[in-house]
């Protein structure tokens, strides 16, 4: 059924978060989404004058590929999809879910297997570098259930926060940027958190909507070995088909040297991945005023008003620490009142108290400013 907030993400997606110009080439990768939002984006591309390409994918025959595959078989499917991203100026991937534990029962040697040999080669080595993407969830029964709401109430949630108001909230995140480019120390604070690092000399970044759907934050990165003290999630988190909770790391000299939390002993084989999994790739502050809970989605959950994400793995390239890995794990500390409160610090100044922002140049990236 044609639901006319679909045309208008499709707009917003092409023309905004890609901004699709005449002759470039735009990979649009679907997984269990409906046809009728590909077609739309297809139309869409077509009439600003670009390339699609589409491929459609099902969670139920990758679980298949990744639990069957051999180490052969993942890298030759990398290796063609590596080519075709190459000659991408754009990407798209959409991504449904029926069953959010689709990929439980995958081996975690398979999974990993799957992260080095396909997921880095193609998406972390191609992609975020050299193309102009954005990464957007589609609702489904399965996301509603996650968020313990009506799949249609859902729905309403999901085009509310999807088709936000972007240009808006990028202008208001414009101070933020600049006073954490001018930002030595930093000091998070939270109930069973306490926590200093450095993010001088690297760069902050706005995300607002051109990166991922649903958007709203502004990252950075520590200085890789100035993390120092405890910090605890307050959320639960799906990372490669594993739901985890409780989680607390300590750090000494920017190293997880404890980390608890449940299931522990797959928790220690993702942080023992390599070097680069026990330091932080990511620091960054959460903003979208409709994302208030965490559902088990990255992709809302890292948005969450009020929250920040202390991310074990590997650095973007634009806010570089120097930590390689072949994990990137958002995990996110919700600092509203509601959620136990909590405070960010930056250079011994308070800049953010259970969740809202102190500074007049910053009170536009409030919640009841941005909606």
């Amino acid at each position: 059924m044609f639901d006319p907030r679909m045309q208008k993400l499709a707009r917003n997606l092409i023309r905004y978060s890609c901004e699709l110009k005449k002759g470039e080439k735009v990979l649009i990768e679907a997984f269990d989404i409906p046809e009728e939002m590909v077609a739309l984006l297809v139309r869409e591309a077509a009439k600003v004058g670009g390339v699609p390409m589409v491929t459609t994918k099902h969670s139920k025959v990758l679980r298949e590929l990744y639990k069957s595959s051999k180490a052969e078989g993942i890298k030759l499917a990398a290796e063609f999809e590596k080519a075709r991203m190459e000659k991408c100026d754009a990407y798209i991937g959409l991504r449904g879910s029926f069953n959010i534990n689709e990929m439980g029962d995958v081996p975690p040697a398979k999974m990993a297997a799957y992260q080095k040999h396909w997921l880095k080669p193609v998406h972390l080595d191609v992609r975020v570098p050299d193309t102009k993407w954005v990464i957007l969830r589609w609702p489904s029964p399965s996301m509603a259930q996650q968020a313990k709401m009506s799949t249609e109430a859902f729905e309403d949630f999901f085009f509310n926060v999807c088709n936000l108001d972007y240009a808006k909230m990028e202008k208001a995140m414009v101070p933020l940027k600049r006073l954490m480019d001018k930002t030595d120390k930093v000091h998070i604070k939270a109930p069973g958190t306490n926590l200093r690092f450095s993010i001088k000399d690297i760069p902050a970044i706005i995300c607002s909507g051109k990166r991922n759907i649903p958007d709203g934050e502004v990252y950075t990165a520590p200085v890789r070995d100035s993390v120092n003290g405890t910090i605890t999630y307050n959320t639960r988190s799906l990372y490669m088909g594993t739901e985890f909770s409780d989680l607390k790391f300590t750090f000494k000299k920017g190293k997880i040297v404890k980390a608890e939390g449940n299931p522990s002993e797959r928790l220690q084989q993702i942080l023992d991945t390599d070097e680069g999994a026990r330091f932080i790739g990511e620091f960054a502050i959460g903003v979208n005023p409709y994302v208030e809970h965490a559902m088990l989605d990255t992709l809302f959950d890292e948005k969450i008003k009020g929250s920040l994400h202390f991310t074990p793995g590997a650095a973007y390239d634009e806010a570089d620490n120097g930590n390689r890995s072949e994990v990137h794990w958002d995990l996110v500390l919700i600092q509203r009142a509601d959620c136990g409160g909590g405070e960010i610090w930056f250079d011994g100044k308070l800049i953010r108290k259970d969740g809202l922002f102190l500074p007049r140049q910053l009170k536009a990236l409030n919640p009841d400013k941005l909606k």
